[in-house]
């Protein structure tokens, strides 16, 4: 028996629903996102030595009695730790009289007043009445209040040759000792 193939004639194929054709479509780029989150990337060349760290390890703590030094800079001292406030600021409105009327050296007054005090001390213009005549220079009580912990306002009524003249200073306990943060002379 010989078989035969069936063919179908193409007008009687069944009809296929028609596609559209292809077509391209852009897309949108999406937006950045809110936080850039890129690093940058440090390349190595191949068989190169890896670079050394930038910051290096702090100093090893310190073991005995080495360990108890305060090598930090200046440090608030509290009222406990500090000497009397009045001799402290009679001493101060003594020494910076005379230095201003030039029978002390200023730099004397240096460890005891902050930086910006002695540069306009040393630097500013001395008051007339220190610098003029030969009358003694009186100081009268000294007056205190102690505001805070470990700060204290001083004042004073400065006589010469018959004038009065006030002086008021600022003094805060740093390392142990008084030191004169702010001063007015009248």
């Amino acid at each position: 028996m010989t078989a035969t193939r069936a063919t179908v004639p193409a007008a009687t194929r069944a009809p296929q629903p028609q596609r559209p054709p292809l077509r391209l479509v852009v897309v949108p780029t999406p937006q950045p996102p809110l936080e850039d989150v890129r690093q940058p990337v440090r390349l190595l060349l191949p068989g190169a030595p890896a670079p050394r760290p930038r910051y290096r390890p702090g100093p090893r703590p310190l073991i005995g009695p080495a360990a108890f030094r305060d090598d930090f800079g200046p440090t608030w001292s509290r009222r406990a730790e500090l000497p009397d406030a009045r001799d402290a600021g009679r001493r101060l409105i003594t020494l910076t009289l005379e230095a201003l009327a030039g029978r002390r050296p200023l730099p004397q007054l240096q460890p005891m007043t902050s930086v910006g005090v002695f540069a306009a001390l040393s630097g500013g213009r001395r008051p007339r009445w220190c610098t003029e005549g030969t009358a003694p220079l009186i100081v009268g009580p000294v007056h205190v209040c102690e505001p805070v912990d470990g700060v204290a306002e001083v004042s004073a009524v400065a006589r010469r040759a018959g004038r009065a003249h006030a002086v008021a200073a600022r003094l805060e306990g740093i390392d142990g000792r008084w030191r004169c943060t702010a001063l007015q002379i009248g």
